[in-house]
């Protein structure tokens, strides 16, 4: 390290840039490569789609540029206050300006294949320029440099913003209400843009669209020259705002995180008056809850996405969402929770180390979930009902409710169990305290895993209400109970025989596996490892969206089409259309499933 002591401003870049590279290329091993070049290239497709766009529809443009900036903008807050290769704090001991650092960490923050493929967007700036001659190519061409590197630029600001600022339970909460938020806009966004009238050529939309950062590159190429280099040179100054801004958040982070980081918590909640081991766990299980800055975050990204979503749709006088959520809640809720041991680190010892803690420990934090959940999930049911007036909603509601609280409270301690990611214990985790360390594909994997299952611990409740609208209270109860006593069972089992696995696995990582051992994903030929990433991600839409949901809808007598392809259809073609949906999801899903299945038999096959 002799020769970084004083590098100039070009060779730090070089090396900050070399070290990202290094870090990328030592990372593509198994599934995390095979996640690479499939994000990879569905971002080229994308980045392909921008530029088709620019030739084809051109009014569309800004809009387009706006979603890149979006992905930029709301990317660091989904995953917990961004993924950062190369942190302030490594660099923390050279005797340079902060100014340097951030210049040097920005440089390395393009060597990647995301701004790689943003650039390859922004591409549609010179094509669309094409439309006004040379002169628009060229300032196209600038416009889409500068345009990158702002967008660059501001999503490094959040995410220095999200570790300096994200210290109490408020400004974790806050940070989960925009994330769960920007979710739901990025889902159903559009109809309050369609109910404020926002969908004509001179609506405020494509004002809006043109006005933010994305859209300064449109505007100078069609800007006369003098007006678009003073857009450019406004750019370029935003570009030396956003740097000082970087730098001097980076200079606090690290002073902060020497500092002693975030300052402790007193107060929590108080244990609740249960006898024997489970009151104890579940206390503790209560304090975690109220003090870990990433469980509350998560929280709150759950509840605002429940609760935001119907509301975007009563803007155009759909209520329909609105009976349902509390359920979505559940589900959601349970999603952010789907790794608790996990996120608790190492500290799983304590438990193994006390004979007999192991169902005292899962019983408690079944019941801490359903004490923290349960509440409000049956508050935001109820006035949701009332306020939506739809009687038929209520034999659904008082059904699917228990149902999907006793699954809930069971599927997130097997999970937990059986599917753990390692994570950073929360005494060590880094500047972004958001950030717990885990691998992030493998969290989003378990967080989907959730959002089908627990559904489906319903289905049985939604059954009954089919055949009597009552007949469904009885059996979401009886199966919720079944389901938070079954599953609760097979988790403390299963922890009180594989606990040390576990340990071992929070603590060292997954192990090396040996020639012989059971194949995996990542082992699967290339063109299968996509098809199964692809199935796994993208199934979920024509079963649910497009297949079952629509189907429910029919059979209720809903007459709201929304964004549902069935039901814009003609009558003799509805149905057809929605077996089809539902057939390819399950084609899709039964692909992504038999595949590695089929390797798994072959290897078996060949070994004997």
């Amino acid at each position: 390290m002799a020769h970084l002591l004083t590098p100039g401003p070009a060779a730090l870049a070089h090396h900050m840039i070399r070290m990202r590279l290094a870090l990328t290329r030592n990372s593509l091993r198994g599934d995390k490569a095979t996640n690479l070049y499939i994000g990879a290239t569905l971002g080229l497709a994308l980045a392909l789609g921008t530029i088709a766009v620019a030739v084809r529809w051109p009014a569309h443009l800004p809009l387009t540029l706006a979603g890149w900036l979006a992905g930029w903008i709301f990317g660091p807050i989904f995953i917990g206050g961004g993924n950062e290769a190369l942190r302030p704090e490594y660099l923390s001991m050279l005797p340079l300006a902060s100014r340097r650092i951030a210049a040097a960490l920005l440089a390395g923050a393009f060597a990647g294949p995301a701004p790689l493929v943003n650039l390859i967007a922004l591409l549609s700036l010179p094509v669309y320029g094409l439309r006004f001659g040379p002169a628009g190519v060229l300032i196209g061409l600038v416009a889409a440099l500068t345009t990158l590197v702002t967008m660059v630029m501001i999503s490094r600001v959040i995410v220095a913003l999200i570790g300096l600022y994200v210290r109490s339970r408020a400004t974790a909460a806050a940070v989960g209400i925009a994330t769960g938020t920007a979710i739901a806009l990025c889902s159903n966004g559009w109809a309050p843009v369609v109910a404020l009238g926002g969908t004509g050529p001179t609506a405020w939309s494509e004002i809006f669209v043109r006005v933010l950062p994305s859209g300064w590159g449109v505007a100078a190429v069609e800007a006369s020259w003098p007006a678009a280099l003073l857009i450019l040179l406004a750019a370029a100054g935003v570009i030396a705002l956003l740097l000082v801004a970087w730098a001097g958040l980076l200079s606090r982070r690290v002073v902060s995180a020497a500092r002693g980081g975030v300052p402790v918590r007193r107060g929590g909640p108080r244990p609740f008056p249960l006898t024997g081991g489970a009151r104890v766990a579940a206390a503790k299980e209560l304090r975690a809850w109220w003090r870990d800055l990433v469980r509350i975050q998560l929280l709150a990204t759950a509840f605002s996405y429940a609760i935001v979503t119907p509301l975007l749709l009563v803007t155009i006088g759909v209520w329909a969402l609105v009976p349902f959520t509390g359920l979505v809640a559940i589900v959601m809720a349970t999603a952010s929770a789907a790794n608790l041991y996990g996120a608790d680190g190492t500290a799983l010892w304590l438990t193994l180390m006390t004979p007999g803690a192991e169902r005292a420990d899962v019983r408690g934090r079944q019941l801490a979930w359903l004490l923290i959940v349960g509440p409000a999930a049956v508050v935001l049911s109820l006035a949701g009902t009332l306020a939506g007036g739809q009687t038929w909603a209520w034999p659904w509601v008082l059904g699917l409710l228990p149902a999907l609280l006793g699954g809930g409270a069971g599927v997130v301690v097997l999970l937990a169990v059986t599917s753990l990611v390692p994570g950073t214990d929360p005494h060590k985790r880094g500047g972004n305290p958001l950030s717990t360390g885990a691998d992030e594909t493998a969290e989003t994997s378990l967080a989907w895993l959730v959002l089908l299952a627990v559904p489906a611990t319903a289905l049985p409740a939604a059954g009954a209400v089919l055949l009597h609208p009552w007949a469904g209270l009885a059996t979401g109860v009886l199966t919720g109970l079944l389901c938070a006593w079954g599953f609760g069972r097979i988790a403390y089992r299963r922890l009180q025989e594989r606990g040390i696995e576990l340990l071992n696995l929070m603590k060292h990582g997954p192990a090396p596996r040996a020639k012989a051992s059971k194949p995996t994903t990542a082992d699967l030929p290339l063109r299968h490892r996509i098809g199964v990433t692809i199935g796994y991600t993208i199934a979920w839409l024509p079963l649910f969206p497009q297949g079952i949901v629509p189907m429910v809808m029919k059979i209720l007598g809903i007459d709201n089409r929304l964004w549902f392809l069935a039901l814009h259809l003609p009558p003799i073609w509805q149905w057809p259309t929605i077996i089809f949906m539902i057939a390819l999801g399950l084609l899709m899903y039964g692909y992504a499933t038999l595949i590695p299945m089929r390797l798994s038999s072959s290897s078996s096959a060949t070994a004997r």
